[in-house]
């Protein structure tokens, strides 16, 4: 049964045609599944299907009556967004249930101990990891998602999911059980509507998928009868081989950074070596210490002990400038967070770190900061309306290419990627890729890659380490290694190289 229908929808905003007759219609008891290129209008049918927008043209039925006409039929769909979006000091189960009268509370008032009660099943079926009168904010990144996810499901009004991205911050353990939940639901007849760029994801929990590209519907199917490069091709209009290698093919004995027994917060005792010409791969389950060893290294975290050598001398941690200086650079995976100023500029977002470039005596020089900038831009593709385009507005893609950009103008050694493709289609995902590699082979940088993504890891990096618990676990050169080498190793399956018991937070 067709719980929601959507036609002919249409949504212009100044300058751009986001959505353009758009039809769309969601099954109760089926997860339909919605991709495209970051851009392609995903974000705004979704705010449509949930009475966030209004559209300029179209219909909306859900169970039969005009949506549009009588709001209270939104009523119908719970969203989780992409985003982050809880009170983070208030307590896991307010979060929960709140709206409380769509829980199955009172709106004004309500018993906290049966409030906390009630939450408990809840949070053992998403396994999450928190007391009820837990604060939010005590909580990991992997369990606000969760409790997130749950959340929408406790609406007891809503026969309608649709899910953003929900298994970015999550482990591997975690994104399974989420994909047995979200199978139990359909079984109890609920409608799901899954977005991912994860296209493997796809496969595994959806029924139908539908093809968004430009703002227009170019394509629909029962995921059984599709292949993950006839997705790629609608998405992007063009043939992509989805399963080529961006592997460096000319490494050097030249050894750029050596560790040795580095311990930091989640971490301990991790030595390993990156030669001049080489993608090194990082791989562990999220909170497994990747990002820790990293952000100690540039010096954004401090050190318990340990020794680093970068170009073959003694390295003093602990300043982040100094890594700036020295030729080290960390790209973060929280883009908007640490990467972008979001309400500012492209032209401001690239120009500011390279003031030194574009100065003359105490000013800045408009003419030079123009030239850069579109340098900038020009090399690395960033598509924006214009460079005045406020970054927020960019796709994460071209978000992470103005990163990119500006930051191969300081002249860096070593980048680090701290999941460089978080959140990013797969077309986009494949010019980073490229991207890098051409870093490595033709400007002389060394790069480690840090990923949740094994296709990521094994495409790119020459090695992996695999980190579990804060330790390393082993270390695979990846045209030897397999999916399932490095699952195992992540997940603790392998003993561990360094049998001594770890000071490493669990």
């Amino acid at each position: 049964m067709k719980i929601l229908e959507a036609r002919n929808i249409t949504k212009t905003f100044p300058g751009v045609v986001a959505l353009d007759q758009v039809d769309v219609s969601f099954e109760l008891g089926k997860i339909c599944c919605i991709v495209g290129e970051n851009g392609a209008g995903k974000s705004t049918l979704i705010k449509i299907l949930t009475g966030v927008y209004e559209p300029d043209e179209g219909s909306i039925t859900i169970q039969g009556e005009n949506a549009l006409a009588n709001k209270k039929m939104f009523g119908k769909v719970a969203y989780v967004p992409q985003e982050l979006d809880l009170f983070r000091n208030m307590t896991v189960a307010e979060n929960l249930f709140i709206p409380f009268s769509q829980s199955g509370f009172g709106a004004s008032f309500f018993n906290r101990k049966d409030l906390y009660r009630k939450s408990v099943p809840h949070l053992k079926k998403f396994q999450i990891r928190s007391d009820p009168d837990e604060l939010v904010r005590n909580l990991s990144i992997s369990d606000q998602q969760l409790l997130q996810i749950a959340h929408a499901t406790v609406n007891q009004y809503a026969d309608i999911i649709m899910l953003d991205e929900p298994t970015t911050s999550l482990t591997l353990k975690d994104t399974d059980r989420l994909f047995d939940i979200l199978n139990q639901l359909k079984s109890e007849g609920k409608a799901l509507v899954f977005i991912s760029h994860k296209l493997e994801e796809i496969f595994e929990i959806g029924d139908e998928i539908t093809v968004i590209r430009n703002g227009v519907k170019v394509a629909h199917s029962q995921v059984a009868d599709a292949g993950i490069p006839w997705v790629v091709k609608q998405m992007t209009g063009r043939e992509m081989d989805v399963y080529a290698s961006f592997r460096p093919g000319n490494i050097s004995d030249e050894v750029v950074l050596e560790v040795e027994k580095l311990t930091g917060e989640q971490f301990a005792d991790i030595s390993f070596k990156l030669c001049k010409g080489e993608i090194l791969g990082l791989s562990g389950l999220v909170g497994a210490g990747r990002s820790e060893i990293m952000q100690t290294i540039f010096g954004y975290l401090p050190a318990g002990g340990g020794a680093v050598k970068f170009g073959g001398k003694p390295f003093k941690l602990g300043d982040t400038h100094r890594s700036v200086k020295n030729g080290i650079l960390y790209i973060s995976e929280e883009r908007k967070a640490h990467g972008i100023f979001p309400s500012l500029s492209v032209k401001k977002n690239i120009s500011m770190p390279l003031l030194d470039q574009i100065k003359n005596l105490f000013a800045v020089s408009g003419a030079k900061e123009t030239k850069l900038v579109g340098r900038v831009a020009g090399e690395y593709q960033v598509i924006a309306p214009s460079m005045e385009t406020e970054a927020r507005f960019l796709s994460g893609g071209n978000q992470q290419k103005v990163i990119i950009g500006r930051s191969m103008f300081l002249k860096p050694k070593l980048l680090i990627f701290d999941e460089p493709t978080k959140g990013i289609d797969v077309g986009t995902k494949i010019e980073i890729y490229k991207l890098m590699k051409r870093l490595v082979d033709e400007e002389d940088v060394s790069i480690i890659l840090i990923s949740s993504e094994l296709e990521e890891i094994l495409k790119c990096s020459n090695r992996i380490i695999t980190i579990y618990n804060g330790e390393k676990v082993d270390e695979f050169q990846t045209e030897n290694a397999t999916k399932s080498d490095i699952v195992n190793s992540i997940i603790g399956i392998k003993e561990p190289l360094n049998k001594q018991p770890s000071s490493a937070k669990t």
